[in-house]
């Protein structure tokens, strides 16, 4: 059984029991969240893709850490113009444990 949700402007593939990392979430660890945008939903039924949205279905999830990921290096450059710039950058996310997937 998978699903496919959309959180943060992106869109992953879930199973229960996973761990995902998904855009800053605003939950504690160990609390409960709940996906409702849900675009895919395959189980013993068979698939079921929504327009857009699967109607009824949910993703249940736990937070499990917040944390920051690895840096990027972000480098700009014209040539022969004596322009350079250097910035990093780290993003934030939320680890979330799939419970369960109900549809």
């Amino acid at each position: 059984m998978y699903a496919v949700i959309e959180t943060g402007g992106k869109q992953h593939k879930v199973q229960p029991g996973e761990i995902v990392k998904v855009e800053r979430l605003p939950v504690e660890e160990g609390q409960t969240v709940e996906f409702s945008r849900v675009l895919l939903v395959s189980d013993d039924k068979g698939v079921r893709v929504g327009k857009p949205l699967v109607d009824g279905a949910r993703v249940i999830a736990t937070a499990v850490e917040e944390g920051r990921a690895a840096k990027i290096i972000i480098f700009k450059k014209k040539k022969r113009k004596q322009y350079r710039r250097t910035k990093g950058h780290r993003q934030y996310y939320t680890a979330v444990r799939i419970d369960r997937i109900e549809a």
